[in-house]
């Protein structure tokens, strides 16, 4: 059995604690961000974990400390939580789409200024108002707020090795968290739709995973197989460990069907086939001892150890995968060998044609001077 894992980098350094997440770079901002805690957090966090009454406002403060000779200014935002294919929940602005089971959307309940001025050497209170929302409910409303500086006051950038320019960016993002109660609410998944696709020019099944709870689903882990029906020896399996996913979001979690190294590696891909297919999939959620799910893991020490968890769901699928598509994606794959015969048969043809031109030119330039000879002795007194 073929076992391929997937794993992507990030271009951000993300420190998360539970649920937060700060995007951090020191030696490339050139402001700095402080958040105030006030009293009425939920838990003892470092981010803003609001607990609040239903319709009630509240203004929440963050500093913002300029340390340059030089005026800053910052670019503020404030988005829902949304999760990402690598199974990390993401709280600024993002390509990801909100889910339809999103009720409350953050954005509709906090209101700041979208640009803050800092002057040189100077601290900045910002300050943000937040209103929860009327109807009661238990759960988590979770989102984050972003400060970057604005991009046209910043010059880091590079080259990559082809020589082209690009842009660096770099936030301070701070989760926002509303709750009306401490009521904690399990999550539920449900597996949307599977469909192949690419990530990083490389094959892959995308299989939808949704959340549609207002909890999270922390310490997630997939096990995933995918199988030709019509020929069972072609499969395709992914496991990995330590995902979460926010509250009323979903995400496309990748199968890998391709080779994760390049095709100049000696190891290319074969490639995608057309055909009927079957996914088997587990999932595990929330680590806990007293869970009534067992599953064998190594730990640090690269022994194995039964795990408990507390939430399992089981989904099983049929897909289909046309031959259009496949050819499609296959094109695409940089881990696929390509068919270049053609290339070789129209060099080929090239060739002989050109070979045929001179040997035609040849001839006809024998021809030619031999009629003009016999022209020169008619024309002789």
């Amino acid at each position: 059995m073929k076992r391929a894992k997937f794993y992507l980098m990030t271009f951000v350094m993300v420190m998360t604690m539970v649920i937060g997440s700060k995007v951090v770079k020191a030696n490339e901002f050139q402001f700095s961000m402080t958040p105030v805690l006030p009293e009425n957090q939920a838990e003892e966090v470092s981010y803003f974990d609001l607990l609040m009454t239903p319709g009630q406002k509240q203004t929440i403060h963050v500093l913002l400390d300029n340390s340059t000779d030089k005026v800053v200014t910052v670019e503020a935002n404030v988005a829902s939580a949304t999760t990402n294919i690598n199974g990390v929940v993401e709280y600024s602005p993002s390509e990801n789409k909100i889910d339809k089971t999103l009720k409350f959307d953050l954005a509709d309940h906090v209101k700041m200024p979208k640009e803050v001025v800092l002057q040189p050497n100077s601290q900045t209170d910002v300050a943000i108002e937040v209103t929860m929302p009327s109807e009661t409910f238990d759960g988590v409303i979770a989102g984050g707020l972003t400060f970057k500086q604005k991009s046209s006051e910043t010059d880091s950038s590079s080259k990559d090795k082809k020589g082209v320019s690009l842009k660096n960016e770099f936030s301070y993002v701070e989760a926002l968290l509303l709750q009306q109660t401490k009521t904690k609410v399990a999550p539920s998944l449900t597996l949307n739709h599977v469909t192949p696709s690419q990530v990083n020019a490389r094959n892959v099944i995308n299989t939808n995973l949704q959340n549609s709870e207002m909890g999270y689903l922390n310490q997630m882990k997939v096990d995933a197989t995918v199988t030709n029906i019509d020929d069972p020896s072609m499969t395709f399996t992914s496991v990995k460990e330590m995902m979460q996913m926010a509250p009323n979001t979903n995400f496309d979690y990748p199968i890998a069907i391709s080779n994760q190294g390049m095709l100049d590696s000696g190891n290319p891909s074969k490639p995608m086939k057309a055909g009927t297919y079957h996914l088997a999939m587990d999932v595990y959620g929330q680590k806990d001892p007293s869970g009534e799910y067992v599953q064998t893991e190594k730990n640090q020490e690269g022994k194995e150890t039964d795990v408990h968890y507390l939430y399992k769901w089981h989904f099983e699928k049929d897909f289909t995968i046309t031959a259009e598509k496949a050819k499609e994606l296959n094109a695409k794959d940089v881990t696929i060998e390509k068919d270049n015969t053609w290339i070789y048969f129209l060099i080929g043809g090239i060739l002989l044609a050109l070979l045929a031109f001179i040997l035609f030119f040849i001839l006809w330039k024998r021809r030619k001077k031999k009629e003009e000879d016999e022209e020169d002795k008619i024309s002789l007194p």
